[in-house]
């Protein structure tokens, strides 16, 4: 797997990733989700350097000019709710792309920290030849994207898989280099080191889908 991380270069991300973390910016939950769809827009741009494209030629006004377009079918997937701005941000930069959108949530069977990722409902159209593009803002501890990966089997083979990540951790990120094919990207702005006991990140920003969309019953 290719790891391209964003936060160890100087540059606006940064400061998108700052208020993300900020417990007082947090609050203001249309900000929140703002900076996550504008990370989503700058990973988006990043990623559109590795697509495949072909030489058009495009009618002025005025006359003629050579461009350069995007060759390759994109199919954007997300974990709901939190991947949502985040797929706002990609979706308006890859404004043609297909969708798809997965649940995913952590059960915890014994009510301790101890949890399995359950996933109820996915549509997706197919995938076979595609670039597919899974997103999901925390990478924690890889078992999300593991499932998500394994539910979309039968829906095709695609012709890479690409990886949007807002934060990380160093094991979530090597639990997904495990399972994903070796061409897979990463597109992610910021890794952290570790993991608490339930598995959140630290020091991570909190619970993205409840900073987006308010805390579940």
């Amino acid at each position: 797997m290719i790891v391209h991380q964003f936060d160890q270069t100087n540059s606006v991300l940064n400061t998108f990733i700052a208020e993300l973390r900020d417990v007082d910016i947090q609050k203001d939950s249309m900000r929140f989700r703002r900076n996550i769809e504008r990370i989503g827009e700058v990973l988006a741009y990043e990623l559109s350097k590795s697509l495949d494209y072909h030489e058009k030629e495009i009618t002025t006004p005025l006359g003629t000019k050579k461009s350069f377009l995007c060759s390759d079918n994109l199919v954007l997937c997300s974990v709901l709710r939190a991947g949502l701005p985040l797929h706002h941000g990609i979706l308006s930069y890859f404004d043609g792309a297909e969708n798809a959108f997965i649940s995913a949530y952590r059960h915890h069977p014994n009510n301790d920290d101890t949890f399995e990722v359950i996933v109820k409902y996915l549509a997706a159209p197919a995938l076979d030849g595609k670039i597919l593009v899974l997103t999901d803002p925390m990478l924690a501890t890889g078992k999300t994207l593991e499932n998500v990966l394994d539910s979309l089997k039968g829906y095709g083979t695609p012709k890479q898989i690409h990886i949007i990540s807002v934060i990380g951790s160093k094991s979530g990120v090597a639990k997904i280099q495990k399972v994903f094919p070796k061409d897979t990207q990463l597109w992610i702005a910021s890794v952290d080191d570790d993991l608490n006991s339930k598995g959140y990140i630290l020091p991570g920003l909190g619970d993205a889908g409840d900073l987006s969309y308010g805390e579940k019953l």
